[in-house]
């Protein structure tokens, strides 16, 4: 595979539909783009081979598992820690669903998913005895939008 793969204007109509539903059939799919179910399918597959389309996933109601609450709590670190350190640090409390290494301060953006403020509490805890962390700040999620694809 190469650094950047060839898409023409149907793959991407092909790529936008999966992103909107990635149940939707390879019929539904031809019928959008003017194009047999074989040939979509056939551009799918390359698609995948290529690794233009890595994978498939479930988008979760978090609400109705019991964990419906999201918050970003920044992490700070000495400054002669090692960027795998601070990852290693956040990686290893199971709440984390994302950890961000960036430049500038704080060192790390991580994203974790609680039932409540308590266990945001506890979480935030874990966190600081992980690693070599010498400070934090919780930002609490009120809303999300995301762009896909």
């Amino acid at each position: 595979m190469s650094g950047t793969e060839h898409v023409d204007s149907v793959d991407s109509m092909i790529i936008d539909l999966l992103v909107q539903d990635g149940r939707r059939t390879v019929t539904e799919i031809a019928e959008q783009v003017s194009l047999s179910p074989s040939a979509v399918k056939r551009r799918i597959d390359r698609l995948e081979r290529v690794g233009v389309i890595a994978g498939y996933t479930v988008v979760l109601d978090h609400g109705k598992l019991g964990s419906s609450f999201e918050a970003f709590v920044e992490l700070r670190f000495s400054g002669d820690v090692k960027v795998e350190m601070i990852t290693m640090a956040a990686t290893s409390v199971k709440e984390v669903l994302e950890v961000f290494t960036v430049a500038g301060d704080p060192d790390a953006l991580v994203r974790v998913r609680v039932s409540g403020v308590q266990h945001l509490r506890d979480v935030i805890d874990r966190l600081r005895r992980s690693g070599p962390v010498i400070g934090t700040k919780t930002l609490m999620v009120l809303g999300a939008w995301r762009r896909d694809g």
